[in-house]
This record gives structure tokens, sequence and C-alpha cells, in this order.
């Protein structure tokens, strides 16, 4: 094969294009034609270049990514799975690891640290430029999570007394090594924020006027303590492009920008989810996890869970004389807490997704819980009918099909009530309301809903003690 380009960039699906990318480059590399494998990857997008290089066998990876320019090696770099770079950094020299990690933004090189050995950090440390060691130095020394370990220090600070000539100059001499351009911060001698102005807002100004006339004095800012999510939801809610950060004297230290809170997003949901199903993500990638550590994280709640539902047994137990004296009750019982863990699991879904939005809040917490139980009740009913039809055509007994068919109601407005109040409850006294998911709440329904649906059989068919 030849030199190759991709002129469908253009019309292809981003998927396919990735994938396209990929097959390519590797048949190119089997046959060592690196100049072709070099022209494939000109047009593409180093996003799309680092996803095509995780695809690549463990062998191809580090030549595919030699064939890269070093300004396009660094950007590629950055977008590469944390595994995949740990691979690249074991197996370069020590200049280009140099390299590559001195010319990375500090907040996506503090990224990388975080996934590397103790040791290597340290390593990486001692070969980066002073600048950049104090940096990077600087960041690591805010505790994970927070505005100042997901900032960078790479910024534009202007004067109130310049004039626009003199900040349009600045700009061209400090663009290549800032962030972003966009948002211009204004800082007093002793690097106080005091304004902020887009660069439409100057370029639009005229030649004379000073900064201080253009700027706006009220600043959205955050505290480099502030919580990672906290600053993703304010960039979210006024659609900023990039926020600064503070200290507690309030001087300018960095700024987060649009494209780490989307980073901030996509982990705090990965984190929700896990903790929705009662797995603990410790923030590794399941893909590249052993199968034993997944297996020790997962098997703490599972536990819990284990010792929880004994109660259902010992209930059952408890009620063995109504189940001998009408067996088939037995039958719909993993019908009736299989529907109800359902049916909470969904509520407790809506009501922690509306906590972690901040479109609910605890002093709500009545009015959401009221409507939930209301909604249980409709969806009892709804259910209720069709459970009720199918017991009686199974069993041919009306008596055993109104039981079934009330309990599913009963235990519909319990589950859809418990799902609501368990979150608020946790995020009342301080836990993460997503504990109170799914498992918890099915252990609480399985438990109440036998309970419920045999103690309703005893009175509604007459059964003795």
């Amino acid at each position: 094969m030849s030199d190759q380009s991709l002129p469908t960039t253009a019309i292809l699906p981003r998927q396919e294009l990735r994938e396209l990318v990929r097959s390519q480059l590797q048949g190119l590399l089997e046959q060592d034609n690196f100049k072709g494998a070099k022209a494939l990857l000109v047009p593409v997008q180093p996003a799309d270049i680092a996803e095509a290089i995780e695809g690549l066998p463990e062998a191809m990876q580090a030549i595919a990514f030699r064939l890269l320019s070093k300004d396009e090696a660094i950007a590629v770099y950055e977008n590469l799975d944390s595994s995949v770079q740990q691979t690249l950094i074991e197996d370069f020299k020590r200049q280009d690891v140099q390299d590559i990690v001195d010319k990375m933004s500090p907040d996506d090189r503090v990224r990388l640290f975080e996934e590397l050995p103790a040791k290597i950090v340290r390593q990486l440390l001692t070969q980066l430029s002073p600048q950049e060691r104090e940096a990077t130095a600087l960041l690591l020394g805010y505790e994970a999570g927070t505005a100042g370990r997901i900032m960078t220090p790479e910024y534009i600070a202007l004067k109130e007394g310049w004039t626009i000539v003199r900040a349009l100059e600045h700009i061209r001499h400090r663009a290549d090594v800032s962030e972003t351009v966009y948002y211009l911060f204004v800082t007093d001698v002793a690097r106080r924020l005091t304004g902020i102005l887009s660069l439409r807002h100057l370029v639009m100004g005229q030649p004379e006027q000073t900064i201080g006339e253009i700027m706006t004095r009220e600043v959205v800012s955050v505290q480099t303590d502030t919580d990672q999510e906290e600053v993703a939801q304010l960039i979210q809610r006024y659609d900023f492009l990039a926020v600064p950060v503070v200290d507690t004297e309030q001087r300018l230290v960095g700024i987060i920008t649009v494209d780490d809170v989307i980073d901030v997003l996509e982990e705090e949901a990965t984190e929700d989810i896990y903790t929705l199903g009662g797995v603990q993500s410790g923030g590794d990638n399941y893909f590249q996890t052993n199968l034993l550590t997944v297996a020790r994280k997962r098997v703490m709640w599972l536990s819990v869970l284990l010792v929880t539902n004994t109660a259902t047994t010992w209930v059952i137990r408890s009620q063995e004389a109504i189940l001998e004296q009408v067996v088939v009750l037995a039958a719909f019982i993993p019908l009736l807490i299989g529907t109800g863990g359902n049916v909470g699991a969904q509520s407790s879904t809506v009501v922690i997704r509306g906590l972690n939005t901040n479109e609910l809040e605890t002093k709500g917490a009545f009015n959401v819980i009221c409507r939930e139980a209301i909604a249980g009740a409709f969806l009892g009913i709804m259910l209720g009918v069709v459970v009720t039809g199918w017991a009686y055509l199974l069993q041919g007994d009306l008596g055993v099909a109104i039981t079934v068919g009330i309990s599913l109601v009963a235990i519909a407005i319990l589950a859809s009530t418990a799902g609501a109040a368990l979150p608020f409850l946790f995020s009342a006294i301080g836990f993460d309301p997503a504990l109170m998911s799914a498992p918890f709440i099915t252990t609480v329904v399985d438990v109440l809903g036998v309970l419920i649906y045999l103690n309703l059989a005893r009175h509604t068919l007459n059964i003795g003690p």
C-alpha cells in the first residue's frame, strides 16, 4: 500500500472513521509501511488518533506513536487512556518521556501522575523544567477532587491601567502558553482578581480604552478547595468556557476550562452509576482491572445485602403456617418482591439524579416523597389489575388472585415511598444518596413486601394462626 489519506473524513460518521483509521493503520504497520502510516494520520484529529492507537496491539502502540510530530504527539498523548500512557512511558527513552511530559499542560500532567506509581512520578518530576515542576507541584499540593487539583495555572492576566493595544500585544506573546485566550482575567499588583472580560469585548473596544473601562467587575470564581463537581455544575449553569480559581486571599492561581469539566462530569456520572449498583469503582477502569480486585471490591456490598436478606427468610419462616395451608401463595412471592424492587429502583434513580443535579433539595423532600407515593399507587393499580387476572388464570382461585393484586398495590406504594425517602435521608445526614440505591431499597421492599403479602393473605383468605 502506498501513501494514504482519508478523503472521506468529512462524510464518514466518527465511529466509522476511527475504526477505519485503526484498521488501516494496523495494516500499514504490519507491512512496515511507516511512510504510509504517517501520511494516513496527517488529516486525523488527535483524539481520533489516540483512540486508533489504543485499538492497536500493544507491540504496535509505541511504533505508531513515534510516527507523530512532537507537537502532535503531545496532543495525542493527552487523549490516551492512562494505561496506554503508562505503557508508552515504559517503552520510551528517558529523553522522549521528558519532551512529551514537559510539554503537556499542567492539569493533564497531574492527571497522568495520579495514575502512575510514585517511583515513576518522582523520576518524571526531576526531569521537568523548573517552571513546569513548580506548576505541577502546585497542583499536586491540592486535595484530589478539588478545583485546585484540576485547574491549570496557564492563563492570561491583564492590568486595569493597560490600553487595549497593550493588552493585545501581551496576548500575542502569551497565547502559545495559555490554556485559553477567549477569557481574560484582570488582576492588581498583589495578583488579586479584580475583573474579567472576553476576547470579543477586547477587540470591539477602542484602541486607547483601558482594560478597567471595559472589564466586568462582578466575577464568578471558585476557591481552590471547592469540590470539582460543584465547579462543573457552576460552568454548566452559566455556560462558561472557563472559571477562575482563587485562594483564600482572592489571588488568582489558575483557571478551569470547559474541557476539564467534561472530564469531571464523566467521572462523577461513572461514580454515581457504580454506586447505584453497589459497586466500588475506586476510580479504576473496570476493563483494565484484575478480576480478583473487581470481585474484592464488589463482595463487601453483596455481603451486607446477603446478611440483610436473611430478614426476608425470617419473615417467610415466621409465616410457615399460612404457606402450609395455601401453598400456592409461595409461587407469587418472587413476582411481588421483584416488581416492588424495580418500582423502588425507579423512584430512587429519579430522586438521586435530582439531588446530584440540584434540581431537588432536601427541604422539598416531603412533596417529592408524596408525589412518588401517588405515582406508586397509580403503578400499583395498573399492574395490580393485570396480575390479578393473570393469577386467576393460573390458579383459578379468586381469593388468591385478589390477595396478590392488592398486595402488589401496597408494595408498589411502599417501594416508591422508600425509593424516594431513603436518598433524602442519606443526603440529610451527610452520606452519598446514591448509597441508598437499588440493592438497599430492594432489600427493604423484600422484607416489608413479604410481610404485607402474607399478613394480607391471612385476613383475606381467613387463614387461622
